[in-house]
């Protein structure tokens, strides 16, 4: 599943805490559990005993899209482990009937209890069911659409004539199968699954497998019957209602590829279609491993909170995601969709072939297809430049991981709310920045056997972390001269000496433990020291000790363009070269997951090179360098030499340095906007723009250029407009001006229009004008370029489009997150946000939303965690989300009590220097 998107968001709990979910930490009930009739209930523990599984379902779902109602009934059969006469499965909210026992013996009934609290039911039989033989249960149930995002729910769009259509949808992952019928609902309790659907002749329903047959019943409804599945997990069961069109082709191994989009959007399907199709077959060639099924959907839903789903056989993505204009969507939409295709089809082996034990490794899946996104697009679509973008994911999922409130890649969950905590930035993005460091050490092409072995070791079934290392250790037949098997290591072989790998050892000390390890690096003469420990946004160096990583280090040096590596295993090293060097940059393209200090005279050097010759490293390197002094001022480096470092930007042409240039000085005038600090607020912002003023002036107002290059171009343009660089100004107003005299239809260059978009939302007639383009747009990438032009315009009364998100009728639901982001990081708009934020908490928990507190710790003053500290743990006070905030505010705090003078006397002294070189 691709996570919504809100960007250094770790999701609040998508399952709401008052639904009676277990308590962090506890592993089971401290009462005895009472049923809902009164009596005990027979099992007291989150998790389902392992005496019963289900081998096969035989569901039959009948959706009412007029009353918003659902009935069904589904046999299981089960396989018996240990005699009993109790079975535990799952269901939420909904009621169960006539639930029967059919046995070899005869058909009888089962009585039956709820426990709410844990979403189980207990069937008591009155015999024994014995070990070693197959039963089945039959259980009819009804229940309403979900409206939220979750379980099997309503969604609703609106033609351009103004109709508003309903359809259903499901969405399962993590516990939310247990909502739309009863099951056994963890991911290790795979079965087969034959699923029919009873719908109006109006709609089309489509589900994981291919439709067999159409049943005409009785009552003028129809029944469609769909071919059975393979083994699965019941979080990645799918079905659909609606009135969808599609569209069709054949991959080169022989499955047909199918996009699902609404009627007047299916023309906005041939993109993600052709990307599909050339995406299945990379992967079918890459993993050495068919696609079992014989077909793939693709569904474009209305309604939807995440980025996507990838339920075998029909994966489900929100519109932005997959519908693509060549005449109106930018070069960062179409790396966006191919990348969300990507991890998705890369799901269908990671994930749905070879599925993690528990949600604890749910890194297991979800690391190795964000992991997988980068390596296919690679090598499909090279044009994309998908290179230029991954160690931005590397930033992101540092920003998280360097808080005290972090967790392991792999850690302990046991309910609904720990689980849904896991669809963080740490399991994703670290999680595919881990093996990216890994695939660097032991090479591409080892790496490579490894994961092919590990998909067919373990298909249809559950893995835990262990198995991946395992795969990965035992690789043999590599590339010559640089892995050899022995035994159950892998051997490096360096030119100094032999070292030993150990996969397992090594991983475990990055899936084990939460954050990441800081390297000292100081060079003296030929002799490099090392030192590591563990990085923290924090002044308690108690929370950094007993932490020990085993470190791929790779460096470079003046001397030489080879990258040589080293295995830091230990607190403290030493390595020696072959003679003394200028600069040492180690780290190479960033590919491990850690960040260097360069002690002694080390920046000096780097900074000396920067000025002097950026080139001799590369675009990653830059970036590197550029986010780690700034993230060390907090602890290793002053402020001042972080910000001579950044004066070579004034140079840089390279999208990943420059966008990272900004992303750390743009947060600095950021802390002062909600201060009364104008006069210093205004010197750094003039300070930037200085800096890329002549980047920004070579951008032409064009679509030219390779992927990054556009993508490049309208984050700079969209900057000068923001900051009131007048060239921008002047150039945005008049091709905003143009475009409304035209009524829209003058085709502006698209990546440029959300610059044009947010000049024009400056005025009321302006803003006006964009809503009503966006409420009759049909195009999902421009709706998102105005969206959010308008949550960042200047005028206060037109920010209440928050109130408009959720209620849901122009403005979706699901982009209410992205639009409380966006206004909340408008100057105008920070209290309004703030205020509808605590106003309508409950609400947005109620709906599944996930709200983003995360922001607000990047500049509000310690008053604004009150609400937080008045939460109730019904209500959500134990979140993770809230803990990062806490941590977050006080280090802003320090940082702005220790840093601002130090910026003041530098901007002062740079503005004096630069008045006497005028002179």
């Amino acid at each position: 599943m691709l996570a919504a998107p809100v960007l250094l968001l770790l999701l609040l709990v998508a399952f709401p805490p008052s639904s009676g979910a277990q308590l962090p930490g506890h592993g089971q009930a401290k009462d005895v559990p009472i049923a809902t009739n009164g009596q005990p209930f027979p099992w007291d523990r989150m998790r389902l005993p392992k005496t019963i599984s289900p081998f096969h379902y035989d569901l039959t779902i009948h959706p009412n899209l007029t009353t918003l109602h659902f009935t069904g009934v589904v046999r299981i059969q089960l396989d018996v482990h240990e005699d009993t006469s109790i079975i535990i499965l799952h269901a939420k909210q909904m009621q169960i009937s006539n639930v029967l026992l059919l046995a070899p013996e005869g058909v009888r009934p089962l009585q039956v209890l709820e426990y709410p609290r844990f979403h189980q039911l207990a069937l008591l039989s009155d015999s024994v069911l014995t070990k070693g033989r197959r039963y089945e249960v039959q259980l009819r149930f009804a229940a309403n659409l979900s409206d939220s995002f979750h379980g099997f729910y309503k969604s609703s769009y609106r033609t351009s004539s103004g109709e508003v259509r309903v359809m259903a949808s499901t969405q399962f992952e993590a516990t939310f199968a247990r909502g739309a019928f009863p099951c056994f609902d963890e991911p290790a309790f795979k079965a087969k699954f034959t699923i029919r659907i009873i719908r109006e002749p109006r709609h089309i329903t489509i589900s994981n497998m291919p439709k067999v047959k159409t049943v005409e019943l009785p009552s003028g409804l129809l029944e469609d019957h769909f071919d059975t599945t393979v083994k699965m997990s019941t979080y990645l069961v799918a079905y659909i209602v609606s009135d969808f069109l599609s569209v069709s082709k054949t991959t080169r191994h022989g499955v047909q590829i199918s996009v699902y989009a609404v009627a007047e959007k299916i023309n906005q399907t041939a993109f993600a279609l052709d990307a599909a199709v050339e995406l299945l077959d990379f992967y079918e060639d890459y993993f050495d491993i068919p696609y079992p099924l014989p077909k793939q959907d693709l569904a474009a839903i209305p309604d939807f909170q995440s980025g996507a789903m990838e339920n075998w056989g029909l994966t489900t993505y929100r519109e932005t995601g997959l519908l693509f204009d060549p005449d109106k969507s930018s070069a960062s939409d179409k790396l966006g969709i191919t990348k969300v295709i990507a991890h998705e089809l890369a799901h269908q082996w990671f994930g749905n072939l070879v599925t993690m034990e528990w949600w604890n490794d749910l890194w297991l899946n979800e690391g190795f297809a964000k992991f997988m996104e980068f390596i296919s697009l690679d090598i499909t679509y090279p044009e994309l430049q998908v290179d230029d973008v991954f160690l931005g994911k590397c930033f992101e999922a540092m920003e998280v991981d360097s808080l005290s409130s972090s967790h392991p890649v792999s850690t302990p969950v046991e309910n609904p709310t720990q689980i849904q905590e896991m669809f963080d930035d740490v399991s994703y993005d670290k999680g595919a920045c881990i093996l990216n460091m890994l695939r660097d050490f032991l090479t591409p092409e080892a790496f490579e056997i490894g994961i092919i072995r590990y998909l067919k070791r373990y298909s249809y079934q559950n893995t835990v972390n262990s198995h991946l290392w395992e795969s990965l250790t035992n690789v043999s037949e590599v590339v010559e001269g640089y892995i050899t098997m022995v035994d159950v290591t892998l051997t490096l072989e360096l030119k100094t000496s032999v070292v030993i790998l150990d996969v397992r050892a090594i991983m475990d000390t990055w899936t084990l433990q939460e954050g990441f390890p800081l390297v000292t690096v100081e060079v003296r003469g030929r002799e490099v020291r090392l030192s590591q420990e563990r990085y923290l946004k924090t002044d308690d160096y108690s929370l950094t000790e007993g932490f020990l990583w085993q470190i791929p280090l790779t460096y470079m040096t003046s001397a030489s363009n080879t990258i040589h590596r080293f295995l830091l295993k230990t607190k403290t090293d030493v390595l020696y070269l072959p003679e003394e060097v200028d600069w040492v940059k180690f780290n190479v393209d960033m590919s491990g997951y850690y960040m260097v200090h360069y002690a002694g005279d080390g920046w000096n050097s780097i900074i000396k090179l920067l000025q002097h010759n950026h080139t001799a490293l590369s675009s990653n390197d830059r970036a590197s360098l550029i986010h780690n002094v700034f993230q060390l001022v907090r602890s290793k480096v002053r402020l001042d030499t972080a910000l001579e470092l950044s004066l070579y930007l004034s140079r840089e042409t390279e999208i990943m340095a420059v966008t990272q240039g900004f992303g750390e000085l743009v947060p600095l005038y950021k802390l002062m906007e909600k201060r009364d600090m104008a006069a210093l607020e205004n010197q750094m912002k003039d300070y930037i723009v200085d800096l890329f003023r002549g980047l920004i002036d070579r951008q032409e107002w064009t679509d030219s250029g390779s992927v990054s290059e556009r993508m490049l171009r309208s984050y700079l343009l969209l900057f000068g407009c923001v900051r009131n660089y007048a060239p921008c100004v002047t150039k945005a107003t008049q091709l905003f001006n143009s475009w409304r005299d035209s009524d829209g239809t003058m085709s502006l260059p698209v990546d440029i229009t959300m610059a044009v978009f947010v000049i024009g939302a400056r005025t009321p007639e302006g803003w006006d004008f964009l809503f009503e383009k966006y409420r009759h747009s049909m195009q999902m990438s421009v709706k998102s370029r105005m969206k959010t032009a308008m949550a960042v315009s200047p005028l206060q009364d037109k920010l209440q489009m928050m109130e408009q998100s959720l209620h849901g009728e122009v403005m979706k639901t699901q982009d209410l997150p992205d639009v409380i982001v966006s206004v909340s990081k408008n100057p105008r708009g920070y209290k309004l946000a703030w205020d509808f934020f605590r106003a309508n908490w409950h609400t947005l928990i109620k709906k599944s939303v996930s709200p983003s507190c995360i922001y607000y710790s990047k500049s509000c003053k310690m008053w604004d965690i009150g609400f937080f500290s008045s939460l109730t743990e019904e209500s959500g006070s134990e979140m993770r989300c809230i803990r990062q905030s806490y941590e977050t505010i006080e280090d802003n705090i320090r940082w702005m009590d220790t840093n601002l003078p130090l910026l003041q006397a530098w901007l002062d002294k740079r503005s004096h220097r630069a008045m006497h070189e005028d002179l």
